[in-house]
């Protein structure tokens, strides 16, 4: 019951659409400009820099607002599970996130909130995954590559931190973490599924490039 409370309290604040809503401020509905999602790369593209830096701040600290959350509520009788009731907070952050139902479940692709997860996790793991992402966007240029290699490196630096025992938890939620874990890598690469295609063909659009109208 209290992993489907977190998922719940997650997937409450995961409404909070900050590049939507920033964009109405402005004026226009940024779903409807380049990709079409609510996400930090299309605010970028279609409002600017300091619309990208805002929505991903918005998108990231939500999540680490719904952990706080959690970990408020449950840390007295659930404490010693702390790791995995925050990657189940995390799971509901990114599916709120990702389908808000007062958006018609059109939402961003939750790397921002997949972000701020690994923040609340642990601050080495971040650092890793917030490095290789900007490694890989200063490199290529594609926001999108970052994006999944940060996915994949959060799944991985999951499994490696539990095989050296760093979660403290039994085997079997040890393994119920990683499970919840490779869900949230899988929804990143699953709302990338065009990225990845467009990356293979050679066509994917490089950061700096501005959204059109959709």
């Amino acid at each position: 019951m209290v992993r489907l409370l977190c998922i719940l309290i997650g997937y409450i604040f995961g409404l909070f659409q900050t590049g939507y809503i920033y964009g109405k401020f402005k004026g226009i509905d940024i779903r409807e400009h380049g990709s079409g999602n609510a996400g930090t790369t299309n605010a970028l593209r279609t409002l600017g820099t300091k619309a990208g830096i805002i929505t991903f701040v918005g998108d990231c600290f939500k999540c680490v607002l719904a952990v706080v959350t959690v970990r408020l509520i449950f840390s007295g009788e659930y404490g010693d599970i702390k790791p995995l009731l925050t990657v189940y907070t995390g799971l509901g952050v990114v599916l709120g996130h990702n389908y808000p139902f007062y958006l018609k479940f059109r939402g961003g692709k939750g790397i921002a909130s997949t972000a701020g997860l690994i923040l609340t996790l642990d601050p080495l793991l971040a650092l890793i995954a917030f490095a290789t992402f900007g490694a890989a966007v200063g490199i290529t240029k594609y926001v999108s590559l970052g994006s999944l290699l940060l996915a994949a490196e959060f799944l991985i630096g999951v499994i490696v931190y539990g095989l050296i025992g760093k979660w403290n938890i039994s085997e079997g939620q040890l393994l119920e973490m990683y499970i919840i874990t490779a869900i949230i890598t899988a929804l990143a690469f699953f709302r990338h599924r065009k990225n990845i295609k467009s990356l293979a063909k050679g066509t994917e659009r490089k950061i700096g490039e501005k959204a059109k109208k959709i």
